[in-house]
């Protein structure tokens, strides 16, 4: 079956969805997106990636295209258009087409949107998060208000090819303190040797994740410890576990940094806890 993407109120084969040569998100970067699990044909958490989507937007002056109700029915038909039952939907706004000009478009320009679904391999993921990845360190190179989803992500996609060419899978940013923020399509975590998880508070220096938002809901009903507080390197380098989520990879364990084995090497029991319970805390949606 081929894909269908909805653009700017048309459902249409994947193969044909275009946009404006001066669409804004193409000539700025000017737009946000959100992208979110598909679980069993169902997606995950959609309320909460909502609530983030409307902060992002409120917080670059873009108008939402649409009420909440009539996104919802776009993301719903999208996902049944597609047939998908374990995937990703990709969703993304800008600023909509105008001339190009640095300054915002005249008032009254349309926002653009465009939805997209695409499966992945369930089974591929359960099998890479038996072995754990490896992710390599980069200075953050990027700009302050990574707390917003824009679609400006070059610094992230520099780390990730910087990642991929030294065999690793993701790469974590270092500040110039020396203290890891995040990585390039995830937030990072550890374990230290007392037991306690650690991970950077959701303020301006990260993306307020929501997959790192259900982990921190399951780890407290677990009575597990949570420590929201910047660590470096080396402290990741003796901790007892290493893990990222995203709704990407759930939560995937780490087990190398920067070419130097965590532990034994192996994914821990924290991270395998968190991530066969995860589901069961997430809002899954009809």
């Amino acid at each position: 079956m081929s894909r269908i993407a909805y653009v700017n109120g048309r459902y249409i084969p994947h193969a044909l969805a275009m946009v404006h040569v001066e669409d804004r998100g193409y000539q700025f970067a000017d737009g946000v997106y959100e992208v979110c699990e598909v679980r069993e044909g169902r997606l995950v958490d959609k309320r909460r990636h909502l609530e983030r989507l409307a902060r992002s937007l409120a917080e670059i002056r873009i108008a939402p295209p649409m009420s909440n109700a009539a996104l919802d029915v776009v993301l719903r038909e999208t996902l049944r258009c597609n047939r998908v039952r374990d995937g990703l939907l990709y969703l993304q706004i800008t600023r909509g087409v105008a001339r190009r000009e640095h300054a915002f478009p005249p008032p009254g320009t349309k926002p653009s949107l465009v939805v997209t679904v695409r499966a992945s391999d369930r089974a591929k993921l359960e099998a890479q998060a038996e072995t754990g990845i490896a992710v390599v360190t980069v200075s953050d190179n990027r700009w302050e208000r990574v707390d917003i989803k824009t679609i400006g992500l070059l610094p992230n996609v520099l780390a990730r090819q910087m990642a991929r060419d030294r065999g690793a899978r993701e790469a974590w940013f270092v500040d110039k303190e020396g203290m890891v923020t995040e990585g390039a399509s995830t937030n990072a975590w550890i374990v230290v040797p007392a037991g306690a998880i650690v991970t950077r508070p959701a303020t301006l220096g990260i993306l307020k994740g929501i997959t790192r938002a259900v982990v921190l809901e399951v780890a407290a009903r677990e009575g597990l410890t949570i420590e929201e507080r910047p660590f470096s390197v080396p402290e990741a380098l003796k901790a007892r576990e290493a893990f990222v989520t995203a709704a990407t990879q759930i939560v995937m364990p780490v087990v190398e940094i920067d070419g130097r084995k965590i532990a034994d090497g192996r994914p821990g029991p924290v991270a395998r806890a968190l991530r066969a319970r995860f589901h069961a805390v997430a809002e899954i949606g009809p």
